[in-house]
């Protein structure tokens, strides 16, 4: 807890730009946030309303006193454990800006990776140019960052955003429109597969006839007895519906290899996101189905098997 006192010590009304941006950042490192002056930019950049070349160009003007309470506030807000992301509401992802709330997990880099593994075998088996494309289910969507920037870089694709979390559905939808995807999407609430069973339980999604060629995903994967060791930042901040994976991290993925039987046909791609020492296991999961003739693992960008994507390159598309 940050008083009166303290706000001393990282903001003066005499300051200028730069000065407000140094001293809060030398604040917040002295308490042990990470990555302090990139926090700091940002949450700059978002109060004044300008871009990084703009607020580098005006570093020695005043710091504007109309915003020195609101100023004050954030850096409160940073200095207490928050976010970054949802003080300012938004995070990037896949060159586009997503709208992101304590209902959802905020969109990682890694991630990008995924969705550019599917874009690659799914291009292999429907191609961008042809009439048709792939039925595409994300499942557990949160912010919509894999269904929205899928739909909006392939628009022949059909795409469904599914999700336990009634808030995280709405949030995707506010990025589906914010990114002209709404018209080409679908959002369902729903446990994993669940409302894509041939028939499921009162309130199942009727999915007779309807093909899911493409199943991705980004489910809970960190073993539960490892919840209280995250970053504060994740494990204060973060919903825990999208990190508790159970025991060992993998219930979802062994759910929902349970649940593929119950679908109209088995998906051509599975591509799913996972924690690290996970990828073998989930690997061997896909592989006992016995159903894909390439299962790959992929590495993100600090080395860890953070992917895996099963695809069968045989068979009618």
């Amino acid at each position: 807890m940050i008083d009166h006192k303290d706000e001393r010590v990282f903001f003066e009304s005499s300051f200028t730009i730069r000065e407000a941006c140094v001293q809060a950042s030398s604040f917040l490192e002295g308490l042990g946030v990470m990555e302090p002056r990139s926090n700091v930019e940002r949450l700059l950049m978002h109060l004044l309303g300008i871009e990084r070349s703009t607020m580098l160009r005006d570093f020695a003007e005043p710091f504007p006193a109309e915003h020195a309470a609101e100023w004050v506030e954030l850096i409160r807000r940073k200095a207490a454990g928050e976010p970054v992301q949802y003080i300012i509401g938004e995070e990037w992802f896949y060159g586009r800006p997503f709208t992101v709330t304590p209902a959802t997990l905020i969109p990682r880099p890694e991630t990008e990776l995924l969705v550019e593994a599917v874009l690659e075998a799914a291009d292999q088996l429907w191609p961008p140019d042809g009439a048709v494309g792939p039925t595409v289910v994300d499942v557990g969507t949160g912010t919509g960052a894999i269904g929205v920037t899928l739909a909006s870089q392939r628009p022949r694709w059909r795409v469904c955003a599914s999700d336990l979390s009634p808030d995280a559905l709405e949030v995707a939808r506010t990025n589906a429109a914010r990114h002209e995807a709404a018209g080409r999407m679908a959002f369902v609430q729903g446990d994993l597969l669940a409302p894509f069973a041939k028939r499921g339980a009162a309130g199942a999604l009727d999915a007779e006839g309807v093909r899911i060629d493409v199943l991705v995903s980004n489910p809970p994967y960190i073993p539960a007895d490892d919840l209280a060791g995250l970053q504060p930042e994740v494990r204060d901040y973060e919903p825990r519906l999208a990190l508790d994976g159970g025991a060992d991290g993998l219930d979802p993925y062994r759910r929902m290899v349970e649940q593929l039987p119950s679908l109209v046909q088995l998906p051509r791609i599975v591509a799913f996101e996972l924690g690290m020492g996970q990828a073998h296991d989930v690997a061997a999961l896909l592989r006992d189905v016995g159903q894909w003739d390439d299962i790959r693992i992929i590495t993100d960008y600090g080395g860890i098997e953070r992917h895996v994507i099963a695809v069968r390159t045989t068979g009618n598309t």
